[in-house]
């Protein structure tokens, strides 16, 4: 069974296999989310069963909507789906885009909805398995520095959301006690 995302084709917003779409490259809508809880991020390493990008770190949940799905549905939904996480309520805070070669043939061109959702280091995590291989709290300046010794280790969106658009993800007063 294929799965349907939203995708431009031909200027027109178009359902189109999700496979198809990276293979193609075509620009599509997508929808990510970061946990926080201070100045800490839930991350998430990965499924090594993903068809790109298996057992890289990144941010706590990326997805693509279903069609017709609102991008806040879609990120409750996906945080429930990779790892067990309700009750929290996203904030929308940046819509983006950008495009990254993600390995074996694949491209993402994604126009993304960014939500961020607070959070506790001990809230309950339940992490599907076929998605997420490992979680961990990271605190941002650690996580810039990781990036910066092994960027092998993260997610070509991640290291773009990082090193573009943290400002308006995390705000000024995150980036202000990451760089005291």
């Amino acid at each position: 069974m294929s799965i349907m995302i939203p995708a431009w084709v031909n200027g027109d917003l178009t359902p189109v296999d999700k496979l198809e779409a990276h293979q193609r490259g075509l620009r599509h809508k997508a929808v990510s989310v970061f946990v926080i809880e201070g100045d800490k991020i839930l991350m998430q390493r990965r499924a090594m069963g993903k068809y790109h990008t298996p057992g890289l770190w990144a941010n706590t949940c990326c997805t693509h909507p279903d069609w017709e799905e609102a991008p806040l549905a879609c990120a409750q939904r996906r945080l429930e789906e990779e790892l067990g996480i309700t009750g929290l309520t996203p904030e929308h805070r940046h819509h983006l885009e950008y495009r990254a070669d993600v390995g074996g043939g694949l491209t993402e061109h994604e126009v993304v909805d960014v939500f961020v959702a607070e959070a506790t280091a001990d809230m309950p995590l339940d992490p599907n398995p076929d998605e997420v291989m490992e979680v961990a709290w990271i605190r941002h300046r650690d996580l810039l520095d990781q990036i910066d010794q092994s960027p092998e280790r993260f997610t070509p969106w991640l290291k773009i959301y990082m090193s573009d658009y943290a400002a308006h993800i995390f705000g000024t007063d995150m980036l202000s006690a990451v760089r005291a």
